[in-house]
Order: C-alpha cells, then structure tokens, then sequence
C-alpha cells in the first residue's frame, strides 16, 4: 500500500487591498496526498516541490477581480499557485518519467498531483543550482532577455537605465546591456543594493532612489546626453522623470510598475507628451508571449555562466512555513537578488 504523507500547503485566506500581507495567507499541514498515481488514469504527474519562484506579479491575482488582468485571481481555500522547480516522484504522462526535473507552474505545497502540464519545461542542464530555474534560467531570464534584446533593440554604444535593478530581472538586464558594450546605470532602494549593482554585477553607475529629491536632476547627472533604453520595473515618478531624459527614438520596454501594485489610485503620468516630441518607442509585453525564445535563450545563457561572464544573486527563504513572509517581503524591497523559497534541496 502506497505511503499517504501530510502535504503541507499555502492556503489563500484573503482578498487584499493595497499592500499585501502574511496573514492573506496561511500555512496548513491539514492535507494529505498518497505518493501513488490512481491506477488506469493516464497524462497525471505525481511530483515532490522543490524550489518556490516569488514574483511581484503574484500580487495581481491576490484581488478579487482586476478588469483587463491577463492571469486569473487566486482562488479563496486553494493553494497560491506561481513558479517553482519539481522532481517527477511518478508518471503515466508519456512526455514525463520517473526521476525528471521540471519547472513550471505549480502550487505552494510540499507534493501536487498534476493533471495539466501545460507550461512545464524539462530541466536538462543540471550542473547549475536547481533554484535557478526560478529566476535566470526561468521566467526571469527570458523575461530580461526578451524585454532588452527584442524590444529594446540594443546597438553599442547605448545608454541604458535599469529601474528596481538589484531584482531578478534587472540585474540580468544591466549585465546584458554591459555585454553588448552599452553604459548602464541603475536605481535601488538601499546602499547595499547599490554597491552590489556596480561591485557584483558591474553597472557604470548606481544610485538610491530614496535619497533622490529630484528625480529629473538626478537623471540628467547620470545622463547629460539622455537615455536611449530604459527598461521599466517601476512605474510612478520614476517613468515620469524618465520620459523627459528620453533621447530622440528611445525605446522603453516595460516590464513592471511594481511601485503602482498597492496603490487605491496609482500616479499619473503628466510627460506622455515626449512620447510624440522624442519619438520614442514605448512597449509592454508580457514573457508568456515569448515562450517559444527560451531554447535560443538556454543557447546563450549557459556558456555565459559556465565561463563566469554573469553574475547572479539569490534570496533563499528556508521552508515553505516562510513563503508567505518572502512573497510580501517583495514589495518593501526586503529581498536582495531574487526571492526564492526552499521547500527541498535536491
């Protein structure tokens, strides 16, 4: 008889407004799972979660319902659901065995039964930690390539403006620019993180956001010929400074406006005008939308970090009891690199 083992879970408890808390979720160890597929079910995985993803826009499906959201909101009494890394414990699913590493999406919880696999991707490369499938050989990483190399088209010699760049996406970002021979400045929210952007991961420049009362002046120090990229994590009066620096056909990928998340009434934008005055090139995108890139993403990535040209940092939190604490910590910028919680070590 097959083993039937607690199966601790993250439970969605609340619907939020404005910042989100620990307490919209609860930990729970009331479930259990039996480590053995349903006979004569074919197309179910049965796998143990290794590795959590905590991303900022987990935040958006943690309202009830958000008119033109692109993800559905979570569901009240069912487990949070995000990005992780999973080991296959069991398999009737042609296109998965026994023994394989996955990522994907997943629920918070210790085991899941998964029906749809929609989304997974097989882990082939493992001499690299596991947990960097939740962030620079995951959705981070494509997301940082897509935004700089596709939407930005980057040419030497550029300057570049990395916002919330100490992140899981910016800090790739700024090392992209830097590889294609771009000067790269960014903005953090603490010293430390600002020493790391230029000691860790080699921006030109970096500066505190917080200890900036002039958000216009301080761009126009750091870039008295203007911006040719900015790649947008922010939003607010940051992208507002930002569209007056603007040089003339600049392009602006815009990633995230983590500022705006907790907002009842998020900031308006009172420059949109340089959009027509500089003809700038301003685009949202989404990585899901881009999926298709991360085979000549993983060509260009893993020779990078075998050969030690990249740098990464990662925020590892220690059992999934600490996942909802890491999750909120997003928001008031508690993480250093990307936030990742640890379920197993494998």
């Amino acid at each position: 008889m097959a083993e039937v083992v607690p199966n601790k879970q993250v439970i969605f408890k609340d619907y939020i407004n404005g910042y989100p808390k620990a307490s919209n979720m609860v930990v729970t160890s009331d479930s259990t799972i039996r480590l053995e597929l349903p006979k004569n079910v074919d197309g179910l995985i049965l796998t143990k979660n290794l590795y959590l993803s905590c991303d900022p826009y987990m935040r958006n499906r943690m309202v009830k319902f958000m008119e033109g959201n692109y993800i559905d909101s979570f569901t009240l009494g069912s487990p949070i659901r995000g990005l992780g890394v999973l080991k296959v414990l069991d398999s009737s699913h042609p296109e998965f065995k026994k023994g394989d590493l996955v990522w994907g999406p997943l629920n918070w919880e210790e085991y899941s039964l998964i029906k749809d696999t929609k989304g997974l991707f097989k882990i082939q490369y493992t001499d690299v930690p596991l947990s960097y499938y939740t962030g620079i050989l995951g959705m981070a990483g494509l997301t940082a390539y897509v935004g700089f190399h596709d939407i930005c088209s980057p040419k030497k010699g550029d300057t570049v403006f990395v916002s919330a760049a100490s992140g899981a996406v910016g800090q790739l970002v700024g090392q992209f620019a830097k590889l294609h021979g771009c000067y790269v400045v960014g903005s953090a929210g603490t010293n430390e993180k600002v020493d790391l952007l230029k000691n860790k991961f080699g921006f030109d420049e970096a500066f505190n956001y917080k200890d900036e009362k002039d958000l216009n002046a301080t761009l126009k120090r750091y870039f008295p010929d203007g911006i040719d990229i900015y790649f947008e994590n922010v939003g607010g009066k940051m992208l507002d400074a930002v569209l007056c620096n603007m040089r003339v056909h600049g392009r602006i990928a815009v990633c995230g406006m983590i500022s705006q998340y907790n907002l009842d009434k998020p900031e308006g934008t009172s420059n949109l005008a340089f959009l027509i005055l500089k003809r700038l090139r301003m685009e949202g995108f989404l990585v899901s939308d881009h999926y298709h890139s991360y085979p000549k993403y993983m060509k260009m990535i893993l020779p990078l970090i075998q050969e030690g040209k990249i740098a990464y940092v990662e925020d590892i939190a220690e059992g999934l009891e600490n996942a909802p604490d890491a999750l909120v910590g997003l928001f008031s910028g508690k993480n250093v690199g990307k936030q990742v919680v640890a379920i197993a070590h494998e």
